[in-house]
């Protein structure tokens, strides 16, 4: 039985016993019906409610699960690619001589001649004088 069937149950049951409403008991018994039939309709409105909400957050949830799949497609490209881009690229190591951390920088950063320390900001410069020297000489 649901609970709007059983709060009709309790009110036929007070009228079916004629219950008198002018005693105190009487009054007692028929304001807590009454309360209990007002409480009722709140239930009902508020599983409506929550009905509706579950409705809403399913298709939130569904819009959701596309997003991310576009999203995680997207990005499994984009790391593709970097993959591919990471393969053609040269790196080269120091080591900063004022932290002593090891540093990487690629090709462009080694032909302009200058890099900034990641760890601690020193302006490394590099003279790329010698090595165009030394490649001119082993091409002849």
């Amino acid at each position: 039985m649901e609970l709007f069937e059983k709060v009709a149950y309790l009110k036929g049951l007070a009228e079916g016993l004629a219950l008198d409403t002018e005693t105190k008991e009487g009054k007692l018994i028929a304001a807590i019906i009454d309360v209990l039939d007002e409480m009722c309709e709140k239930v009902g409105e508020i599983e409506e409610d929550l009905y509706d909400m579950e409705e809403g957050l399913d298709a939130v949830s569904d819009d959701l699960s596309e997003v991310e799949e576009v999203l995680y497609e997207a990005l499994e490209d984009e790391e593709e690619d970097d993959e591919d881009e990471d393969d053609d690229t040269e790196w080269f190591e120091t080591t900063c001589p004022v932290c002593e951390e090891e540093i990487l920088f690629d090709e462009d950063e080694l032909e302009a001649g200058e890099i900034i320390c990641p760890n601690c900001g020193e302006k490394l410069e590099f003279d790329l004088s010698d090595l165009a020297a030394e490649s001119e000489d082993e091409e002849d």
